[in-house]
């Protein structure tokens, strides 16, 4: 480890854990239904929640005037709207969190000239990723105030997906302070593996997003066939045929499905190639920790499945795609092309 740069490590890596939590936190919201509880966006007022009686029925009464109160939860009551609410207030709470967490050391490192060129750029980039997740977040919310009282799956997959890849470039830029100098075994043909194994696990999660906001996790919940069958007969219901892999519900879990084995392919073919190479101990391990947070993952994903999506094993796959992804930053991190 860099000791000169230790707070910087401390601040970003404090960072990664935050975005963790706030989708671990997304997570639940999601799968409690509770996104839709806070119908407007105020940056600074928005951190204080009700506070007392007639503040709390203010907020039920404006959340009244919505779709998804009048279509679906209008039975609500004050209690039961505290309980949905809760969930998003704390949602929006910790992305207010984080955005302090990296504005505020950021300013003081600045200050303190603890940051290079290379860093000060890194971090900018890190704050722009992170403003524009919070418009992403209001952004997808809004889908589900108009009509249908639920968000568009593609706003929700970007704004999952944004999260995902600031905290993959947090570790990024934390790791390359952590290990500044180590041996390297450059073994081109395991990084360009890794690079594939990145860009088939980005598009998993995205139709990772398209199942939960399609509610497709809950129909054909059979493993490993759909239903009875391979290719679920609603896998082409829709035409033309390749709006079945964008808004069918079939279509979109058959990909989400499918997709699962190539990446666990692509893992297992990893660590065989890897015997062929001179890889150093910290590369043996990364590869290591690839299979084993791909198996987990791949378990939790069938059980996911076959229990028609209870929110603990929800969130456990969803925090195993996060885990998973961090392996990968990590395993490319390792295996990234030696410096001239």
């Amino acid at each position: 480890m860099d000791t000169k740069n230790k707070q910087v490590i401390i601040w970003l890596l404090t960072g990664c854990f935050l975005i963790f939590l706030m989708v671990v936190i997304g997570g639940i919201t999601r799968l409690t239904n509770s996104g839709l509880s806070m119908v407007d966006w105020k940056l600074i007022m928005g951190m204080i929640p009700p506070l007392n009686e007639q503040e709390w029925m203010a907020a039920f009464e404006q959340y009244k005037k919505f779709p998804e109160y009048q279509q679906v939860n209008f039975t609500f009551t004050l209690s039961e709207f505290k309980s949905i609410f809760f969930w998003e207030y704390l949602h929006r709470l910790i992305g207010r969190i984080i955005g302090m967490v990296f504005i505020i050391p950021f300013i003081y490192f600045l200050f303190k000239k603890q940051l290079s060129k290379k860093l000060i750029l890194q971090s900018l980039i890190l704050l722009g990723m992170g403003a524009f997740q919070g418009f992403l977040g209001w952004w997808m919310v809004k889908s589900g105030l108009v009509k249908d009282p639920d968000v568009s799956h593609y706003r929700l997959a970007i704004h999952l997906i944004t999260a995902f890849l600031t905290f993959a470039y947090a570790l990024w830029v934390a790791l390359g302070l952590i290990y500044p100098e180590r041996e390297i075994a450059d073994c081109k043909k395991i990084r360009q593996i890794i690079y594939l194994l990145l860009g088939v696990v980005i598009i998993q999660i995205i139709y990772g997003a398209f199942v939960a906001g399609l509610n497709a996790g809950f129909v054909m919940n059979t493993w490993p066939k759909m239903g009875s069958q391979w290719i679920n007969d609603n896998v082409t219901a829709i035409q033309p045929l390749w709006v079945n892999f964008v808004d069918g519900i079939g279509g979109v879990q058959f990909i989400h499905r499918y997709l699962a084995y190539v990446v666990v392919a692509i893992v297992i073919y990893l660590l065989l190639i890897s015997v062929k190479y001179p890889i150093t101990h910290l590369q043996r391990n990364a590869l290591i920790g690839l299979i084993v947070v791909v198996s987990i993952q791949f378990l939790l994903g069938i059980f996911t499945l076959l229990y028609a999506v209870p929110i603990v094993l929800g969130l456990l796959h969803q925090v195993g795609a996060f885990l998973l992804l961090g392996t990968i930053v990590f395993s490319l991190f390792q295996f990234r092309k030696a410096a001239l």
